[in-house]
Formats: structure tokens, sequence, C-alpha cells
């Protein structure tokens, strides 16, 4: 497990154990921020409020990295040649933290993300599948629908009373 980081000219090398540890970390974020922003919910009686409140601090966080990254800003001309479809990012991302917001203390974490799980696995094997956004195209194989119904079947037996 070696790690070597060669930040020169923007290019990270070497770090492909980071991608395998980043997002179980992520996922950890992930639940410990479905808690909190069901408690500020809970706190301020507002769903939507509780949700913008999150995304503050996201984007003073972001904007924070932003201020001190060494990565030189796109010209405004560029903007105008992206398709519309690459800026709602921002807009999914609210609409999963407001569903979370109001799903967790419905239903529990556990519940919730095990849900969430099935639909992400569904979809990502989807896209993979179709290549859509310009990911390499890695068909569907009997191994990977045996995974997504042993997802499901988790989701099942999680949401079990």
């Amino acid at each position: 497990m070696q790690i070597n980081v060669n930040i020169a000219n923007g290019k990270i090398a070497n770090m492909k154990f980071l991608f395998y540890i980043l997002p179980i970390v992520a996922g950890v974020a992930m639940s410990i921020q479905s808690g909190i922003n069901a408690q500020l919910r809970s706190a301020i009686q507002h769903p939507l409020l509780a949700a913008f409140i999150s995304f503050i601090g996201g984007t003073l966080a972001l904007g924070i990295l932003l201020f001190f990254s060494k990565q030189s800003m796109p010209g405004m001309s560029v903007y105008s040649g992206i398709e519309w479809y690459k800026f709602i990012g921002g807009f999914l991302g609210a609409f999963i933290v407001f569903v979370a917001l109001i799903s967790v203390q419905e239903i529990g974490a556990a519940n919730m993300f095990v849900l969430i799980v099935a639909g992400q696995l569904i979809t990502a094997v989807l896209m993979d599948h179709f290549g859509v956004f310009g990911m390499r195209e890695n068909p569907i194989s009997i191994q990977k629908l045996l995974g997504i119904l042993l997802v499901i079947a988790g989701a099942w037996l999680v949401n079990k009373k």
C-alpha cells in the first residue's frame, strides 16, 4: 500500500489506494450527515431550511478550498459551451440531502441507506452498461445481476420488520 503523491502540474500519481478508501469514508460521512441534518430539522422544525443550512455549510467549505486552490479558473466563455444538464449536480445533491433529511427519522439510517445503495447500484450498472455521461461501456453480466439481486435482498432483509 504505497501512496506517492505528485501534485506538480495538477497530476496525482499512484493514489489508487485512496480511491478505494475515500468512498468508504464518504459513506461514513453520509451516515453521520443524515443524522446531524435530521437533528437540525427537529431543532428548527423546517426540513427545507435545514437542507439549505446544510448546503450553506458545504458551499462555505468548498469556497475555502477553491480560494486556496492553485488551479486556474476557466474563462467565462467556457461555460456557454457546456450542455445544460452538466450544471444540475447541485440540484440532485439538494434532492438527496432533502430526501435523507426527511426519511432518516421515519425509517432509520440503516433502512434509508440500504435503499439508497440499492438505487445507486441499479443506476450505476445501467449507466455503465449504456456508457452514459462519457463513461466507458461495461456490459451487464450475470455476476452483476446477481450482485444487484443480493443488494435488493439485503434491502428487503434490513427493512423487514
